[in-house]
């Protein structure tokens, strides 16, 4: 080999190895959101007096994924042919815990037709969630109810509230429901929001569970002492300490939500988007 050609070869050796430190020491290059989508809830009174037009202003803003907060009149076909007009898709709905015991093999059938990944359970009942046997009976509904998704080739999974976090003999009820289920029936869909009202860190689940998460809830907390909700990247969540770990939680989906928005629906989630679409982590 010539000299030139070696102290080149030398060159980009030591360039590949210097960006490749770069690369872990997060100095350059920072990642992004690729495809950031929304849960419709957030928008719930203008979809319910117009399912296409709010569609269309959502995917208007940017938003590329929706998540169904229960299913508008038309499901299956001819809703799934809007979501393709309007460049969406839906990967995931909530659908309550009732669902499961009153007529699950239909919720999976209108799942399977928008040709959703996931199913969604958004809540637990007080009259569910009062014992540690109760946590445990509930955790078994949903191995049951995974098992029949998976069936189906959908993913079962459970979102969180803050009740979730409080002590009950010696643990919590989230923590119930992940020891007692099954990783490859249960899975999560964590609410930043809600888990850092009750003084959790979603980091310490991601690193104790990993890859248990592969939907995760954006929405943002002021920092009045009542906890409300603010507009992504106007409280006080730090979104991209978070999002840095998000290989390890497994995530793979990330929906904007606001419980209230601070102003109109559809202002807040143009505000909470555009943050979004420009944050690096």
């Amino acid at each position: 080999m010539k000299r030139r050609e070696l102290v080149k070869g030398l060159g980009v050796g030591a360039w590949g190895l210097g960006t490749s430190r770069l690369k872990a020491e997060g100095w350059w290059l920072k990642a992004q959101l690729r495809r950031i989508g929304i849960q419709l809830y957030t928008v719930r009174r203008d979809f319910q007096r117009d399912v296409e037009g709010t569609l269309a202003k959502v995917a208007e803003i940017g938003f590329r994924e929706v998540e169904f907060a229960g299913y508008p009149p038309g499901t299956g076909a001819p809703l799934k042919a809007i979501l393709e007009r309007l460049g969406l898709t839906a990967p995931s709905s909530h659908i309550g815990l009732q669902a499961i015991r009153a007529d699950w093999g239909r919720a999976l059938d209108e799942a399977a037709a928008l040709g959703q990944r996931y199913i969604v359970v958004p809540s637990i009942g007080r009259e569910d969630r009062q014992t540690l046997d109760a946590w445990k009976r509930v955790a078994a509904l949903f191995n049951r109810a995974g098992q029949e998704a998976r069936a189906r080739k959908i993913q079962f999974a459970y979102h969180n509230h803050d009740f979730e976090f409080a002590p009950i003999e010696g643990t919590t009820g989230y923590d119930v429901l992940l020891a007692e289920t099954d990783p490859g029936l249960v899975q999560l869909e964590l609410d930043l929001y809600w888990m850092t009202r009750a003084g959790r860190d979603p980091l310490g689940y991601f690193a104790k569970y990993p890859a248990r998460f592969p939907l995760l809830h954006v929405k943002d907390m002021d920092a009045t002492p009542e906890k409300g909700f603010a507009d992504v990247g106007k409280g006080i969540i730090d979104f991209a300490r978070i999002f840095r770990q998000i290989k390890q939680a497994g995530a793979k989906h990330f929906f904007y939500e606001q419980d209230v928005t601070p102003g109109p629906p559809l202002d807040s989630a143009k505000v909470s988007y555009e943050y979004l679409k420009q944050l690096r982590f």
